[in-house]
């Protein structure tokens, strides 16, 4: 149930907070007082695509948050599924913002959501009804989602898809594998010339980076021979002069006086350490010179060769040698699935008609619950339009096979159904789409119906009607309001209405109002009491001045519901 909206800098409103009641709400005003710009406030809050033209004039932001509590059993796990759970009081507080560049930000008790989040988990806590939604009504194609909820069938949905995914799988292989010969062989030809392109490079993963420090080592190989055979002579080069043999000479000098000064041994001892450790640093540096002029200039060559042949399955296969091989590989699978295709074909085929069975089995579970609510929705939506003052309305579930065109059934995401809502609300028209047949009136009326028989098993704790009374009048709109009365009963209801005889029936009324302030529209929300309950409903009903026969009228109107039987918070 929603406890409280709280709407900042939308259009011409500054500030509002609303509290909302259980039972039946109705909100009033005059023509372009506000009352859509609560609406639009509310799609904004559920994350509805929404223009950043609807900040107030000259605010950097706009702010509208919503205060959900006593949540149905359906929704609170449906939001439990998500990570969502209300807080210590059992309340959800949902919350979006818009500043002026356009961005948005929605949280959930305070916590930072997607906006796709944000709109999969509004729709277990408000759903609301307008002329948008009207218009979906017509559409044959939100049909069968209408007789699925009604009919419980979200299991064998569910059940029903995850075979239809793996159907489509399957196709898509079957068909990628039954190419005409002559793409068949084009294609052969293609992976084995690539296979055998790169197999001949018999490449290895690091020796690219292996040729580069090659080839910067022997463009440099004069700098190298200068330094290392400078470095080689002084370690190790010269007889006389060098480390090595400086360090032989110490180490015999240190063993000639061992005798008298026995420490000179461990002396002699380390320095003969240190004179091979030189010696094998000298051999190193010796390694350093090379080859040649001559061995250089070919190695460079060979080197430059090699670069220019990975270089060239770079740029065709990859941008590195172990995804150039990984390219080999999967053209090696390639290949083979090709060579295999027809014996893989037979077997992915014989696979495809096992699951073709298994989904006509659950399509045929989902037919027969679909027909058997659909009778059962029919007459309840026949009821409630036949007191809706369509009297000799004709209302109709239609359910057809989809097939193909050798007769077989034709599988679709939804099953094997072609689902629509057919209408006659004239005596002797055959039943027909509801696009063709129904006026605005009367479509207002269809989809109140509809939505208070789908209403009980939704469990979503608020329903938003906007203008639900659009095309109607006088008793009918009577009717139209006792009706969301009785929705009401299992549901909190808001409904944003032009009707005297809807208003007069609510549990909670509020008006909407324009104002000026500092020479700025500024719209105002106020909770009437029964006084001011009875002046806006006379304002419905008449003219410039008000009435007392309006007012007397108007009493009479909301005193006929005024015993508090079916009143959750015993006032009118």
């Amino acid at each position: 149930m929603l406890l409280s909206l709280h709407i900042e800098n939308i259009a011409v409103i500054k500030c509002v907070d609303i509290d909302f009641s259980s039972g039946l709400t109705v909100l009033t005003g005059e023509t372009g007082a506000g009352k859509s710009i609560i609406i639009d406030s509310i799609n904004f809050l559920i994350g509805n695509r929404t223009s950043r033209e609807i900040i107030r004039a000259g605010e950097s932001r706009a702010l509208v948050s919503a205060l959900f509590a006593d949540l149905s059993e359906s929704s609170a796990a449906a939001l439990a599924e998500m990570g969502i759970h209300p807080d210590e009081e059992g309340a959800i507080l949902l919350q979006r913002s818009m500043t002026e560049d356009g961005r948005t930000q929605s949280k959930i008790n305070g916590r930072t959501i997607t906006a796709s989040l944000q709109r999969d988990l509004a729709r277990f806590l408000i759903n609301i009804h307008g002329q948008h939604d009207n218009q979906q009504l017509l559409q044959k194609s939100n049909h069968t989602a209408l007789l699925d909820s009604y009919a419980k069938c979200q299991d064998l949905r569910a059940e029903y898809e995850t075979v239809y995914e793996k159907m489509l799988e399957l196709n898509d292989k079957i068909a990628k594998l039954s190419q005409d010969d002559a793409e068949s062989a084009r294609l052969s030809e293609i992976l084995k010339f690539q296979i055998a392109d790169i197999s001949a490079a018999n490449l290895k993963v690091g020796e690219e980076e292996k040729l580069e420090a090659d080839k910067a080592k022997i463009k440099n190989a004069e700098l190298i021979a200068r330094q290392a055979g400078f470095a080689y002579k002084a370690l190790k080069g010269s007889e006389k002069g060098s480390v090595v043999a400086l360090l032989d000479r110490c180490s015999r000098a240190m063993n000639m006086i061992s005798d008298v000064i026995p420490e000179a041994a461990d002396v002699a001892s380390k320095l003969v350490d240190y004179q091979y450790e030189i010696d094998d640093i000298a051999e190193t540096v010796f390694s350093y010179l090379g080859d040649s002029e001559e061995d250089v200039v070919t190695r460079l060559n060979k080197i430059e060769e090699r670069l220019d042949i990975i270089y060239r399955l770079k740029r065709k296969y990859g941008n590195t040698i172990s995804e150039i091989l990984a390219y080999k590989e999967d053209a090696e699978k390639r290949l083979k699935n090709l060579e295999n295709s027809e014996a893989l074909i037979e077997q992915l085929k014989h696979e495809l008609d096992n699951v073709k069975g298994q989904a006509s089995e659950i399509a045929s579970r989902l037919t027969a619950r679909r027909k058997g609510a659909a009778k059962t929705l029919a007459e309840e939506i026949c009821e409630v339009l036949r007191f809706l003052d369509m009297p000799k309305v004709v209302f109709e579930v239609s359910i057809k096979p989809y097939k193909n065109a050798d007769g077989s059934d034709k599988f679709t995401k939804t099953g094997v159904d072609d689902i629509e809502f057919l209408i006659s609300a004239n005596p002797g028209l055959p039943p027909d789409s509801l696009a063709k047949i129904a006026s605005g009136g009367e479509l207002s009326r269809i989809i109140l119906a509809i939505k208070s028989v789908l209403a009980e098993g939704d469990g979503v704790g608020t329903i938003i009607f906007d203008e639900i009374d659009s095309g109607v009048s006088g008793s009918t709109a009577r009717k139209i309001g006792i009706k969301l009365r009785d929705i009401a009963g299992g549901a909190q209801v808001i409904c944003v209405t032009h009707s005297a005889q809807i208003a007069s029936l609510a549990h909670q009324h509020i008006v909407i109002e324009k104002t000026e302030k500092n020479g700025r529209s500024e719209t105002s929300v106020s909770l009437l009491d029964m006084k001011g309950r009875i002046s806006e409903i006379a304002r419905i009903l008449g003219g410039i001045n008000i009435t007392d026969a309006q007012r007397l009228a108007a009493v009479e109107m909301i005193e006929e519901f005024s015993n508090g039987k079916d009143n959750p918070n015993g006032t009118v």
